[in-house]
């Protein structure tokens, strides 16, 4: 008979002593990395395969679901509790400080991500499951105490994912990445598991193999950490064309640079936010366009644009000031001091006639009392929650009010032939605020067709030519861009607000049917 069924008393059992709270702590730090695990897995898919809203509410379903597999497959485990506890925390280690690297590898290499996505999501989640079932009934011998005992498994359990989940965005993630994050939790994980085989190694069959195995699992791990970046690399190299000569997570997203002779291409958790090669088409439509209909363009906002393209086509016009508002003070650094972007940008981020504010667009038109000429909204497409309310009725309402008798909104509104619905969905939201919409596209070939909507309190007219040094606008050329061909226009749209966010359906929908 196994020494797991000896009928002496375990220092466990001697709760609440030390050995019991120990044994709690090991408890919280497994429920804590594997929430960590969970929102990893969450944040790589949205980030690999977009759809944010789907990713998490897809992981926290399957997670659950497999929480209570695990508790229900727990009831056919009746032997060598100990040894079937050190393999549950040990799996969990592996597989979870492994997860992102894994998924990387399944977009990179394999067709079908999603389905390495859902085993892991299972595979953690039923593991987990397993836990407290199985601590429970290797401490529930000390009967009197067992009201105690779950009590203080559930109380540790809750209190891990709490950590876990306030720990990932606020700390992890933006200091360690989805690499050393997921392998920095893998060896938090083994760390508990290692406590247990060797503080209870005599409950243990084969515990000598089980330390040996915990400890090179540990090493592995911990080398993962140090050699993170180095796997990012090289795993990056396969998610993007080109050379990466530059990969940073800030505090709020995924900034990488790449290059390939003279284009250079900086992507925003994995999206292009341009290339040097055709970027002056989208900047100088976005700025110039605008300025030319506005009656004055002394003051002019942008919101976004922290790259400093949009800062360099308004530095144009020698009466012109602008406020810049970006909420990643990460991504206006680097694009204020990398010699490569600032080579394109002209040091615009530096001039003297730009101020640069870190913070949220919304809350800043919440709390700010200035007046614009000119209003750019310069932002990333609205493929989340978050970006989402930045294309709402109520955006362009604070919008609207911050603009000066005479002036001009502009909004870069994604593409009207390949998301068309999300694209009138834009021009419908912006009218419904009683606003005027001129909408107008142009090929700019890194992106496709991409489509602007300009808007303003009263009637829209050009009152002012194009500056003389653009690279793609003309006169003769400008009136072209307000034509659509019958491919690129939706009437079937509803106006996008907080509470129903339908943009993020219509931008989703059309991302799926290209990809």
């Amino acid at each position: 008979m196994g020494s797991s069924e000896k009928k002496e008393v375990d220092p466990v059992m001697k709760a609440p002593g030390r050995e019991y709270r120990l044994l709690m702590l090991t408890t919280l730090m497994i429920s804590g990395c594997s929430m960590v695990y969970e929102l990893i897995i969450s944040a790589v898919s949205s980030y690999l395969a977009g759809d944010s809203t789907l990713q998490y509410s897809v992981t926290i379903g399957l997670y659950m679901f497999a929480l209570g597999l695990g508790s229900f497959l727990s009831k056919f485990i009746k032997k060598n509790l100990w040894s079937w506890f050190a393999n549950v925390e040990i799996g969990i280690g592996i597989i979870g400080g492994t997860c992102s690297l894994i998924l990387f590898l399944a977009y990179v290499y394999l067709t079908s991500y999603q389905i390495v996505m859902y085993i892991e999501i299972l595979t953690i989640g039923t593991l987990a499951g397993l836990e407290i079932p199985l601590l429970t009934r290797i401490i529930e011998e000390d009967r009197k105490e067992l009201r105690l005992t779950l009590s203080s498994i559930f109380s540790f359990d809750y209190i891990g994912g709490l950590i876990g989940s306030a720990a990932f965005p606020l700390l992890l993630l933006p200091s360690f990445g989805y690499f050393a994050t997921c392998f920095l939790s893998g060896a938090l994980n083994l760390t508990a598991a290692a406590f247990i085989v060797f503080k209870y190694r005599k409950r243990l069959r084969n515990s000598g193999v089980y330390r040996i195995s915990v400890v090179i699992l540990l090493c592995c791990m911990i080398a993962g950490m140090i050699f993170s970046e180095n796997i990012g690399s090289l795993i990056e190299g396969g998610l993007y064309r080109d050379r990466v000569i530059l990969s940073e997570q800030t505090e709020y997203q995924k900034i990488v640079v790449t290059k390939h002779k003279d284009d250079l291409r900086l992507y925003i958790d994995g999206n292009c936010q341009f290339s040097t090669i055709d970027e002056y088409r989208y900047h100088e439509a976005l700025v110039h366009i605008p300025l030319a209909y506005a009656e004055k363009h002394d003051k002019v906002l942008v919101l976004g644009g922290g790259d400093g393209m949009a800062a360099r086509e308004l530095l144009k016009y020698p009466e012109t000031h602008i406020t810049l508002i970006d909420l990643d003070k990460g991504m206006t650094d680097l694009c204020s001091t990398d010699p490569q972007i600032t080579a394109v940008n002209c040091n615009s981020l530096t001039d003297k006639r730009v101020k640069i504010v870190n913070n949220d667009a919304y809350k800043y038109l919440e709390s700010s009392k200035d007046r614009y000429d000119v209003i750019i909204v310069d932002l990333p497409d609205p493929n989340n929650v978050t970006l989402n309310k930045l294309y709402t009725n109520v955006f362009y309402r604070l919008c609207a009010n911050h603009l000066n008798d005479g002036g001009i909104l502009n909004v870069q509104s994604t593409s009207p032939y390949y998301a068309k619905k999300a694209y009138w969905c834009i021009n419908k939201t912006i009218a419904s605020e009683g606003l005027n919409v001129k909408s107008f596209h142009l090929q700019v070939p890194a992106f496709g067709d991409w489509g602007f909507n300009m808007a303003g309190a009263g009637e829209l007219k050009k009152l002012h030519p194009l500056p003389e040094d653009t690279k793609y606008l003309t006169e003769k050329n400008l009136s072209s861009l307000f034509i659509f061909g019958k491919d690129e226009t939706a009437d079937d749209v509803e106006v996008n607000s907080l509470t129903r966010p339908v943009l993020i359906e219509y931008y989703n929908d059309a991302v799926r049917e290209w990809n």
